[in-house]
């Protein structure tokens, strides 16, 4: 094993100031937005500003036997991306540029930490955007969308980062730079391993460019359709009804009465219905305004009380409720942010296990749905103290629940995560989805790209 000085010493030989080892940017390093963070401080982050400097480091760590982990913006749920004791914190952030725009190919090249925000702000002028949209596009980074398989708000019509992503540059953990993929619509040319490091979660290699699908600007209006309903099953039900319909909103998002409330009270909003659910629902597109309307009436069928705007600014107003629920969840006390999806026939049952496990547990957990494509975020709120770099860790109480929850969308025909990835939050439950031997066969398949061990050690397929 060799010294983490002299680890440190060969980086700062081979990179310079790109090296940081002030005690806040090891600290940061600790953790994401999951509320968990790593055992101790990582030896040094890395702030890459190229492909070299990310194979100058991976070379160094393969030399040394030092263990890698890669960071984008800290914003993942699964404690994926933190680095803890003996570990260097490799950051992509700085590594941002939009590098080519085709517009008649419709594809982008783009370098792994640029925003998805600042990415669509960028196509925009060429009449284009990417389609994927966590609720954090202003603070996610297009790598780490692909790292962790990132869905988001527009699933229901525009699909997820894995129907967007053409192909991926990766440095293997010996530094060789791979071009995986293919900059043409069709492309079967061997193996798929463009979609094998798509939700890799950095144990495969480190993803220092993409090359992704992108589409015109929709035309038309964009119309929003708002509904309350007296219980959150009725609001499950309504939006069962909408996909059976056989229209297609772009958007349909499901707030249960808590988390409806906490976001009006964050926002200084008049106080809900108490009970009530939400669906926000919208359309776009030449056909928008039908759509709406139709959509409309499913919901008034289904118990609803239903608003149809077809301003888009006003809609983007409807919007912003949703995408507080975040930090209307952190007002209330530390929230571990959960992810399970189910069938979308099942998402009424769902609810009905987070409503049984709330009973059984003595505890609340506000909860907001993708209700167009069954993906559940359960919020499991607790009062905890702080370690002495600040993080604060959910209690064995809070974990008994969220167990309890899995085991129920497993049981439901779902999975444990939808979009946020297993990261170390989820690796416990991974065998229980996969089965033994497929797990075995998952880890063996790392050990091919890495076979040192290197990447991201103690993620996803820990013991």
């Amino acid at each position: 094993m060799v010294p983490g000085s002299d680890v440190v010493a060969l980086l700062r030989d081979a990179l310079g100031d790109r090296v940081d080892t002030s005690p806040a940017a090891l600290a940061a390093a600790r953790a994401d937005k999951s509320g968990h963070a790593a055992s101790g401080l990582p030896l040094a982050v890395v702030r890459a500003r190229s492909v070299e400097d990310v194979q100058q480091t991976l070379r160094i760590a393969t030399a040394t036997a030092t263990p890698v982990v890669t960071r984008g913006a800290g914003t993942g749920l699964a404690g994926g991306a933190n680095a803890g004791r003996g570990e260097i914190a490799l950051s992509l952030r700085e590594m941002d540029r939009l590098l080519e725009v085709h517009a008649d190919d419709l594809l982008a090249v783009v370098e792994p930490g640029i925003l998805n925000a600042d990415l669509n702000a960028a196509l925009s002028q060429h009449g284009l955007w990417w389609a994927p949209d966590p609720a954090s596009r202003a603070i996610s980074t297009v790598g780490g969308n692909i790292a962790t398989g990132a869905g988001g708000l527009l699933c229901t019509k525009y699909g997820v980062v894995r129907d967007a992503v053409l192909g991926v540059d990766l440095v293997l953990a010996d530094g060789r730079l791979l071009r995986l993929g293919h900059r043409t619509v069709k492309g079967v040319t061997g193996l798929d391993l463009t979609s094998l490091v798509i939700g890799s979660e950095g144990t495969l290699g480190v993803i220092v460019g993409a090359t992704l699908k992108l589409r015109r600007l929709v035309p038309g209006d964009v119309c929003t359709v708002a509904a309350t309903f007296p219980d959150v099953r009725t609001a499950a039900e309504a939006s069962a009804a909408v996909t059976a319909s056989g229209v297609q909103p772009a958007i349909m998002e499901l707030m249960d009465a808590a988390s409806l409330a906490a976001v009006h009270a964050l926002l200084s909003l008049e106080s809900p219905t108490p009970g009530a659910a939400q669906l926000t629902i919208q359309t776009d597109g030449p056909a928008a305004a039908t759509e709406a309307d139709l959509i409309a009436g499913v919901l008034r069928t289904a118990g609803g009380t239903v608003a149809v705007s077809h301003d888009r600014e006003e809609g983007e107003r409807l919007l912003a409720i949703r995408r507080s629920m975040h930090p209307a969840m952190e007002s209330l006390g530390t929230a571990l942010i959960e992810d399970v999806s189910v069938p979308r026939s099942a998402l009424p049952a769902m609810f009905d296990e987070i409503a049984r496990v709330e009973r059984q547990h003595g505890m609340v957990i506000p909860t907001v749905a993708h209700a167009g494509d069954g993906n559940l975020h359960p919020n499991f709120i607790f009062h905890a103290e702080p370690d002495e770099f600040g993080v604060i860790e959910a209690p064995p109480q809070v974990w008994a629940a969220a167990d309890d929850l899995f085991r129920a969308a497993l049981r439901l025909g779902g999975t444990l995560t939808g979009e946020h990835g297993v990261g170390v939050l989820k690796r416990r439950w991974l065998a229980d989805e996969l089965g033994d031997d497929q797990w075995e066969l998952q880890r063996q398949i790392t050990r091919v790209f890495d076979p040192q061990g290197i990447l991201n050690p103690g993620k996803v397929f820990a013991p």
